[in-house]
C-alpha cells in the first residue's frame, strides 16, 4: 500500500515532442535566434558613414579636373570631325563636277550618233563607185574618218571619266565612314563631360550653403582669386598696356616687355577676356576654355594655334620655367590637360573651370607640366 502511494506521487518523466509538435518547436527557435542575430548585427554593422565635406571637395575637383581632361578630348575630337566633314564635302564637290564633265560628253557623244544615223551612210568602197566628183568624195571621207577618230577618242575620255567617278565615290565612301566614326567619338566625349559635370553638381549640393561658399572660396584661391585678382587679393588693371623691361613680382599684372608685338597683342587679348565665362568646348570671343583662350589670343596676333592643349606644347619653341616671357603658353599636369597665357612676374591669365570664369593666376597653384614660345 504504501509503495502503491509513493509510486502514485511520482513526476511523470517528459517526453520529446514528435511529429507537428516538434516541427513547430524547431520553427519558433529558430526564428528566436533569426531574430537575435539579426539584432546582434544591427549593432555591429552600422550604415556607412556619409563623405565629409573635404571629401566632397576632394571628388568634385577631381570630376573638375576628369572634365578638363575630357573637353581637351573633345575638342581634338571636335576638329577631326571638322576635317572628315571638309574631305566629304570636296569629294562631294569633286564627283558632282566629274559628273557634268561625263554628262557633257555624253551629250556631243549622242549628238554625233544622232546624225550619223539621220545621214546614213553607204559602204566606203560603193560611195566612191557611184561618185561622180571622186575628188569631193575622197575629201568628205576624209572627214568621216576624222569624226570617228574624234568619236573613239571621246568614249575612250566617257570611259576614263566613268573610271574617275568611281574612285572618288569609294573614297567619298570611306571618308563618310571615318565620318561617322569622328562624331561617335564626339559623342562619347561631350557624353563624358556633361556626366562629370553633372555628378559635380550632385556632389556639391549635399553640401550646406556655407560650405558649397568656403568650397568656391577655396577653388577661387586655388586659380587666381576673383577674376580681376591676383591670390594675393591685389587688384589687376586689364586696361594697362603690356610695357616695361621688369618684373613687378608684387603686382598680379606685372609690367613685363613682351619679347615682340605680336605676343605683345596676345597678352592684351588676353586682358581682354579677363571675367568671361568659362564653357567647355568655346573658343569666344564671349566664352572660352583654357586651349580656346589662347588659341583665340594668338589668333588676334594673326597665328593660328592648334585647338587641344597636347598639341599646342607643340606649336613653338620649348623654354624652361626661368625662361617665360609674357605671351608664352604655359602648360599644367601630366596629361597636358590645362593652358595658360604668361604674362609675366609668375602670372598668367586663363580660363579655369566651369563657375570660375577668365582670370589671373599664379602659375604655381597648378602642377606645371612645360611652356611653349609660339613666336
Amino acid at each position: 500500500m504504501a509503495a502503491h502511494r509513493k509510486s502514485a506521487h511520482r513526476k511523470p518523466k517528459q517526453r520529446p515532442f514528435t511529429g507537428p509538435a516538434a516541427r513547430t518547436a524547431a520553427t519558433l527557435a529558430l526564428a528566436g535566434a533569426a531574430t537575435a542575430t539579426s539584432a546582434t548585427g544591427a549593432g555591429a554593422a552600422p550604415a556607412e558613414p556619409a563623405p565629409t565635406a573635404a571629401q566632397v571637395r576632394a571628388k568634385v575637383d577631381r570630376l573638375y579636373h576628369d572634365a578638363e581632361v575630357a573637353t581637351e578630348k573633345y575638342n581634338g575630337a571636335k576638329e577631326k570631325e571638322a576635317a572628315a566633314t571638309r574631305a566629304v564635302d570636296a569629294l562631294a564637290d569633286e564627283a558632282a563636277r566629274r559628273t557634268d564633265r561625263l554628262n557633257t560628253a555624253r551629250h556631243t557623244l549622242g549628238s554625233m550618233a544622232t546624225a550619223q544615223y539621220r545621214t546614213g551612210t553607204l559602204d566606203p568602197a560603193l560611195q566612191l563607185a557611184l561618185s561622180s566628183d571622186p575628188d569631193s568624195y575622197l575629201e568628205r571621207a576624209a572627214h568621216l574618218d576624222r569624226a570617228g577618230d574624234r568619236q573613239a577618242s571621246l568614249l575612250s575620255n566617257i570611259r576614263r571619266q566613268l573610271s574617275g567617278i568611281a574612285r572618288v565615290k569609294a573614297r567619298a565612301d570611306q571618308e563618310t565612314e571615318a565620318l561617322a566614326a569622328r562624331r561617335a567619338e564626339l559623342d562619347k566625349h561631350r557624353t563624358a563631360i556633361r556626366t562629370k559635370l553633372a555628378d559635380a553638381r550632385t556632389l556639391l549640393a549635399t553640401l550646406t550653403a556655407a560650405e558649397r561658399a568656403a568650397y568656391e572660396r577655396a577653388a577661387d584661391a586655388a586659380h587666381g582669386g576673383s577674376p580681376a585678382t591676383s591670390a594675393d587679393g591685389s587688384t589687376a588693371r586689364p586696361d594697362r598696356a603690356v610695357t616695361g623691361a621688369h618684373a613687378d613680382r608684387s603686382a598680379p599684372r606685372a609690367s613685363v616687355a613682351a619679347p615682340n608685338s605680336r605676343a605683345a597683342r596676345a597678352v592684351s587679348f588676353a586682358h581682354g577676356a579677363i571675367g568671361k565665362p568659362y564653357v567647355w568646348g568655346a573658343t569666344g570671343p564671349n566664352a572660352f576654355d583654357c586651349s580656346g583662350l589662347t588659341q583665340a589670343a594668338w589668333k588676334a596676333a594673326g597665328v593660328s594655334l592648334p585647338r587641344t592643349t597636347y598639341t599646342q606644347i607643340n606649336a613653338g619653341q620649348r623654354v624652361s620655367r626661368s625662361e617665360l616671357a609674357p605671351g608664352d603658353l604655359v602648360f599644367f599636369y601630366s596629361g597636358i590637360s590645362h593652358v595658360g597665357l604668361y604674362i609675366g612676374g609668375g602670372q598668367m591669365i586663363h580660363a579655369p573651370r566651369p563657375g570660375a570664369p577668365v582670370r589671373i593666376a599664379p602659375i604655381s597653384q597648378m602642377p606645371f607640366a612645360g611652356a611653349t614660345r609660339v613666336a
